[in-house]
């Protein structure tokens, strides 16, 4: 990093957006961001600003920008960041760094086998496909017009309020079963150092997992859960007659099936997991 002051700007202050903001204001940094709808109490080091289609933003909002993140999922193949703030983006003089959080979902069904960052992309549903069409919309400000842009593709998300500890707390888990299913996972704290690692060392165009060490069944991680609390497991599922009763959406994470290599994180940014498996996560959520 230089000298210069740096301004963090994000599109998306949600759960991970909001706790590297907070991260790097606590920093020094200026950090900002756009919210759908004004939360209560905020961060005062952090400002918010409204991001929607019929809100425009403070003219100045992004003045200063050294490093701009956005978290906003595709409005179906549209990216809605791009749409409205394309151009801005492309005129900010000062930037260092962009980053773009996607999903590993552009890879598709694997059958459980593994993929890295130089496996081919092959979505199987509309919003893998709309992804990986937002990731080539930012890969072209890198191509076209050289910007230093670079692509996260997260495995599931989880931490404190948003794991499988807090599904059994509020007796909502659900144990589902099908053999040979495989999911990764990758712990925001987790998600934030690498960030904070590719700030600190750009390669532009470059696209890295974020993923732990420990693909793992998802029944697995819900057994493990309830036995740090204590408590019995819900009751086995098989995933044939659980997906009557569960969304559509969650259906159709039951249709891919990969593994993903984080190799890339260590070799090129030097980053070191807090929480390499879900077991480490979920013991330090149990006890905070």
């Amino acid at each position: 990093m230089t000298d210069q002051p740096c301004r963090f700007f994000c599109f998306g202050l949600g759960y991970v957006g909001m706790a590297a903001a907070r991260v790097l204001a606590a920093d020094g940094w200026h950090a900002s961001g756009t919210v759908r709808s004004m939360p209560g109490p905020v961060d005062p080091r952090l400002r918010v600003h409204r991001f929607a289609s019929d809100v425009p933003l403070d003219p100045g909002a992004l003045a200063g920008t050294t490093h701009l993140l956005s978290t906003v999922a595709p409005d179906g193949a549209r990216d809605p960041v791009l749409a409205a703030f394309g151009a801005a983006i492309r005129d900010l003089p000062a930037l260092r760094w962009v980053g773009y959080i996607s999903s590993t979902g552009v890879y598709g069904d694997r059958a459980g086998g593994w993929v890295d960052e130089d496996s081919p992309t092959d979505p199987s549903g509309p919003r893998g496909r709309h992804r990986l069409l937002a990731e080539e919309a930012w890969r072209d400000l890198w191509r076209h017009h050289g910007l230093p842009v670079h692509v996260f593709r997260a495995a599931g998300i989880y931490g404190p309020g948003r794991s499988a500890v807090d599904l059994v707390r509020a007796g909502t888990a659900r144990r589902i079963v099908k053999p040979g299913q495989y999911f990764s996972r990758i712990h925001r704290d987790d998600i934030v150092a690498v960030l904070r690692a590719s700030m600190a060392r750009p390669r532009p165009g470059a696209i890295y997992n974020l993923a732990d060490d420990l693909p793992a069944p998802p029944d697995a991680v819900v057994t493990h859960a309830a036995a740090l609390l204590g408590v019995a497991p819900p009751p086995e599922e098989p995933f044939e007659t659980a997906a009557a009763t569960m969304s559509a959406m969650a259906r159709s994470f039951y249709a891919d099936n990969r593994r993903i290599a984080n190799g890339r994180i260590r070799a090129e940014l030097g980053v070191r997991l807090a929480y390499p498996t879900y077991r480490e996560g979920l013991a330090a959520i149990t006890a905070g």
